[in-house]
């Protein structure tokens, strides 16, 4: 029985993997780099994606992050148009079955907090955490362990959705069932750890359906 969906964020609940990947690159044409293509890091931690950059020198690699970091503030993501249209509905009918949510994101608590306010979750979100306040980003599992204790329910009752690989492996390491949100077009992800590949958050109902509310209340 299902009683806790656990959502991850980017590429899940927003379509940013694409906005992401097109921005950074972006801003590092302004400091000389030069791209044949875009590079793909959909799914990967800030520390991997700035030592895949900048690899041999940490110094630079640091002058870069900061600089991105405020490059960021100018060029917002626009959350607005990137938003999965199916989020609010499909956690508003979890909510209704009595089932807990949360998010679950590496991103930062202030990215997560503008996301929650401006797709208007914040009723029906019962946790949410960021990886920087973790010890370790995903794949540890730590974030959806924390999570899950927060919402006093075990790895068997849960349900985690993912997209990137690193999540995919972080859920099943914290003994939950994973589902993976097929990415937006043109962003290539390995999804093949997952217990199942969905095109649509809707799906996610047929896995809570037998829930009924009694049992929370």
């Amino acid at each position: 029985m299902i009683r806790a969906v656990l959502f991850d964020m980017d590429g899940v609940l927003v379509d940013t993997e694409w906005f992401y990947n097109r921005r950074r690159v972006a801003y590092l044409e302004t400091k000389g780099f030069t791209f044949d293509e875009i590079p793909d890091l959909s799914g990967s931690n800030e520390k991997a994606i700035w030592e895949y950059f900048v690899p041999d020198d940490p110094v630079r690699r640091e002058e870069l992050r900061l600089g991105y970091s405020a490059y960021q503030k100018d060029h917002p993501v626009p959350y607005e148009e990137l938003l999965n249209r199916d989020a609010a509905p499909v956690m508003r009918a979890l909510h209704e079955r009595g089932v807990k949510l949360a998010i679950a994101s590496s991103s930062y608590r202030e990215l997560i907090d503008e996301l929650v306010d401006i797709a208007g979750l914040g009723d029906v979100l019962d946790f949410t955490i960021s990886g920087h306040e973790c010890s370790a980003f995903k794949p540890d599992p730590e974030i959806y362990v924390r999570a899950m204790e927060a919402l006093g329910v075990a790895p068997e009752e849960s349900l985690v959705i993912e997209d990137s690989p690193l999540g995919i492996e972080a859920g099943r390491r914290a003994g939950a069932r994973v589902l993976a949100l097929r990415p937006h077009e043109g962003v290539v992800l390995d999804q093949s750890g997952a217990d199942r590949i969905i095109g649509s958050l809707t799906e996610i109902l047929d896995e809570t359906e037998g829930v009924r509310l009694s049992e929370y209340r």
